[in-house]
């Protein structure tokens, strides 16, 4: 598994990234996935406070217990929640990231985070306030290195350039291309994307027929654009999922691609993808059977 540097840290992470929220809460399970994971080369995980209100959190920690030197785990703040009360709401107020930070590295059971990131974020938040507390947790040892969850380019100019932000995740994907716009601005500022939904849901794998019949509609692709789009590009590709990693690490600032796991089958899925990744250099027919949009909100 080869590693790439993130943004201009030291950090430097695999790939391929097991994303937590698909993890099973069968703790058995769970384990046998991230062992699974880490004894093929993934040494990133990607979780959050918000998946199952801190109980996944809890689980990898556990997990993790005896290999977290060789691990470098990436969690968010942000949504905040009250145990018995439905929902949650959005609160980076400096005070809140600091008391989420604590109770985040309890359930991990640890003494820090490797990367800290904001879940989420709008233009009205303060953003110095956000900034000045990232960089005094980082300071105290607290966090090593700190980032931003966000699809808001209008959140991404304001934070990045204040900032010695080093992550930011994005939904990328051949069938999502929205991020292309920015990708230089970002590791102009010193950072790297970690891209989420990188499968599309599935529909970038070897699964798509069947996945096709459970969606009426992906972005702004229409079940029939879907069908059009997924025919072409598995005639000009003997892996989907092969080309959905490749495509997405066909880019420089893109140092992984977070891919999610509720079994070792899948994740076996995802590593022999992986593999064959290499075997696909020509993007020609994936960039012209696709959609180069652009981010219409939050410019």
């Amino acid at each position: 598994m080869k590693k790439r540097q993130l943004g201009s840290s030291e950090l430097f992470i695999s790939e391929i990234s097991l994303g937590g929220m698909s993890l099973s809460t069968d703790k058995k399970k769970a384990a046998e996935i991230v062992a699974m994971a880490l004894d093929a080369g993934i040494n990133y995980i990607d979780t959050a406070d918000l998946y199952d209100f801190g109980s996944n959190e809890e689980i990898i920690g556990a997990i993790l217990e005896k290999r977290r030197q060789d691990v470098i785990v990436a969690t968010k703040v942000g949504n905040r929640w009250t145990e018995g009360v439905e929902g949650w709401h959005w609160d980076a107020s400096p005070s809140y990231i600091k008391e989420a930070l604590q109770a985040s590295l309890k359930r991990l059971g640890t003494d820090y985070i490797d990367v800290y990131q904001l879940h989420g974020g709008t233009i009205e938040d303060d953003w110095d306030g956000i900034i000045d507390t990232f960089e005094e947790l980082k300071k105290n040892g607290l966090i090593r290195e700190y980032g931003i969850s966000s699809i808001r380019p209008n959140v991404l100019k304001r934070f990045l350039p204040a900032s010695s932000a080093k992550s930011v995740m994005m939904q990328y994907s051949a069938l999502d291309r929205r991020p292309e716009e920015w990708l230089d601005f970002i590791a102009s500022e010193g950072a790297s994307v970690v891209t989420r939904g990188t499968i599309a849901k599935g529909l970038l794998t070897n699964s798509w027929k069947e996945r096709l019949q459970r969606v009426n509609r992906f972005n702004t692709y229409t079940a029939d654009e879907l069908t059009a789009v997924l025919t072409g590009l598995s005639s000009h590709y003997d892996d989907l999922h092969a080309l959905a990693i490749a495509f997405n690490l066909k880019e420089p600032t893109i140092a992984s691609t977070v891919i999610g796991a509720s079994s070792q089958e899948q994740l076996a899925q995802t590593l022999a993808a992986y593999e064959k990744m290499n075997s696909i250099t020509d993007f020609k027919a994936a960039n012209e059977l696709t959609k180069a949009e652009h981010y219409m909100e939050h410019r």
